[in-house]
């Protein structure tokens, strides 16, 4: 989610060298961003601890920044960037609106409305350092251009591709794979589709490469290839579907048409992904269950809100995509 705020910036301010400290495999988002550069954080083995958080202050420290702008707002980058405050350095922190987002999830007295985006939460991190941001008229990467070793796999592109991403970190935020197969069923009899699935784990592949095997016109993509070869093949697509997950977040930030289905959470919390239209977030019968959204990330249901994506028939969802794509 921060790839987007970063390209507005890098536009804005082509001058401003930006560091990004993240973990190691999340490298490939920022390859394509222009005089953004990308720190190692290593907090298993060399950057671990307190001790090891103050090796990694040096370390940066030598890298001559002016500022530290704290996106992530949890006990490691506090640490982290207590050292910087301790050192005179000009520092700036994230305000994630705790408060509204307990309103908004709670089941009394409940404060149902759009909260601000994570976007513009971090992009106004980038406004308390004094560089103004305006994320309303985005530009997006150039298409990349597919790789033999990726067309090995997906055959050369002669059909509209979808991408679909069935899995999240909760099972909360899930529709039911019985449910997506239907979904996939569906567009898979369309002979000018090709349906490419994506996800990440061995148990993930095996249920993947089963439905692959299921229905014509799918292809699994899942253990195949790595990251930046994913990012590479989704900016190829005509549209993904996915849960309210990380790969939603992948194809919007490429400027993909992304089509989201929600759980237990809800587009309201401010985790959309970037600059789409809210009527491709497919949600759950709120009538039904009106607590929705019952968590922020997914990891508390109200009691018998289980099966909440089960009141999103797939024919809806295919017919979100089919209208799209046509």
């Amino acid at each position: 989610m921060l790839v987007p705020v970063l390209r507005a910036f890098t536009k804005k301010y082509p001058a401003i060298k930006i560091t990004v400290l993240s973990k190691p495999f999340l490298k490939p988002l920022f390859e394509d961003l222009n005089n953004v550069h990308f720190f190692e954080a290593d907090v298993a083995n060399k950057h671990k601890g307190i001790t090891g958080l103050y090796k990694l202050f040096k370390e940066l420290k030598g890298l001559n920044i002016d500022a530290v702008a704290d996106i992530h707002n949890v006990l490691r980058s506090t640490v982290l960037r207590t050292f910087f405050k301790l050192s005179f350095f000009k520092v700036a922190v994230i305000d994630k609106g705790r408060a509204e987002k307990k309103a908004l999830t709670r089941t009394n007295n409940k404060v149902f409305k759009q909260l601000k985006t994570t976007h513009e939460r971090y992009a106004d991190v980038f406004r308390k350092l004094g560089f103004e941001l305006d994320l309303s008229n985005p530009e997006f990467p150039k298409k990349e251009r597919l790789p033999s070793e990726i067309i090995k796999i997906t055959g050369e592109k002669t059909k509209k591709w979808i991408g679909i991403a069935p899995f999240a970190q909760y099972n909360s935020k899930m529709y039911p794979i019985n449910f997506m197969e239907k979904v996939i069923e569906q567009l898979s009899n369309d002979t000018n589709l090709k349906i490419l699935l994506f996800g990440g784990g061995k148990k993930e592949v095996e249920i993947l490469n089963l439905v692959e095997e299921k229905y014509p016109n799918v292809v699994n993509v899942a253990g195949k290839i790595k990251l930046k070869q994913e990012l590479n093949l989704i900016s190829n697509l005509d549209c993904m579907l996915s849960m309210d997950s990380g790969n939603a977040h992948f194809s919007a930030m490429l400027g993909i048409n992304t089509f989201t289905l929600w759980g237990i959470t809800h587009p309201f919390t401010g985790f959309a992904p970037f600059n789409q239209p809210f009527e491709n977030a497919i949600l759950p019968n709120l009538k039904k269950y009106p607590n929705i959204p019952c968590s922020i990330y997914g990891n508390k249901i109200c009691d018998g809100y289980e099966n909440v994506m089960e009141s999103i028939a797939p024919e809806k969802v295919v017919e979100k995509i089919l209208t799209s794509i046509n």
